[in-house]
């Protein structure tokens, strides 16, 4: 029995006419009727009376109202079953540079939670230790795109640097002095930001060395030195950029696991980090 049919079949038992099931599906009157006929001919057995009061349920009719109940019934869970996998609901992990996670998402989060109260994120910052390939996260937002694994990768913006630090630093800079320069300890020294600052440095020594961009703007800010920053970091933070020019641009990747492409609480906070992406694209590029 096509369910479609046995539906119409329910309605008019349960209307007694053709017009109050019509009325009840939101269907023509005559899609009704044809219907009815059709399951007839199907089954090879009248299903209803025809009375000029309305329709009464033949002996094989009513025999048949169970078989269609129990397919309403089925048809019911089917479809709360498929609504409750389309939520967006549960734990979400997100790897990411701890400065966009400070400085462009957790601003914009309660926007994506209000949405979806049934969300949770996981977020972490320690990038350079979190493998898709191995499900340590569901999705990241990263500056270097993976070359292998089961993943799909997206890129969003072109992040732009500048040299950056306290406004009368800057002006030294500006001037042609030789001013202070923050960079990178070791452990960072193949960073495309730590190879540009060691050249600059010329075999100086920087006057401060950090791990983390964060650290690199508040000692700038105070007026330490002056640090290659992401414009977006800089500039937010209320720095002022030399003229100096770095030349420097990372294309900004958002990399998902290909198993959770299309799971629906990933796909939201998928969806979340491209509009944000895009909002910002102006200061993120410079």
């Amino acid at each position: 029995m096509n369910w479609d049919d046995a539906r119409v079949f329910l309605s008019v038992a349960r209307a007694g006419s053709l017009r109050g099931a019509a009325e009840t599906l939101d269907l023509g009157l005559a899609t009704v009727a044809r219907r009815i006929e059709r399951l007839e001919a199907a089954l090879g057995v009248p299903l209803f009376l025809r009375h000029q009061s309305g329709y009464r349920l033949s002996d094989e009719g009513a025999a048949l109202v169970p078989r269609a109940e129990a397919l309403e019934t089925a048809a019911h869970a089917f479809g709360a079953g498929a609504s409750a996998r389309s939520q967006v609901a549960g734990q979400v992990r997100l790897a990411t540079a701890e400065t966009l996670a400070s400085n462009l998402i957790l601003p914009a989060l309660p926007r994506l939670l209000g949405r979806h109260p049934q969300l949770s994120l996981a977020i972490s910052t320690d990038i350079a230790s979190v493998d898709l390939n191995r499900h340590e996260a569901d999705l990241a937002l990263r500056m270097q795109a993976p070359v292998h694994g089961n993943v799909t990768r997206q890129r969003l913006a072109r992040v732009g640097y500048g040299l950056y630090g306290s406004p009368d630093l800057v002006a030294a800079s500006d001037r042609g002095a030789e001013v202070p320069l923050i960079g990178w300890d070791a452990s960072h020294a193949n960073l495309l930001v730590a190879r540009w600052i060691t050249a600059r440095l010329a075999g100086r020594p920087p006057v401060l060395a950090t791990t983390t961009l964060s650290a690199q703007a508040q000692a700038a800010r105070i007026g330490l030195g002056l640090a290659v920053l992401p414009d977006f970091l800089g500039r937010g933070t209320g720095l002022t950029r030399a003229r100096e020019q770095t030349g420097m641009t990372q294309d900004m990747w958002l990399v998902i696991h290909r198993d959770l492409a299309t799971v629906p609480r990933v796909r939201a906070v998928a969806g979340f980090l491209r509009d944000l992406i895009a909002e910002h694209r102006a200061l993120l590029n410079g």
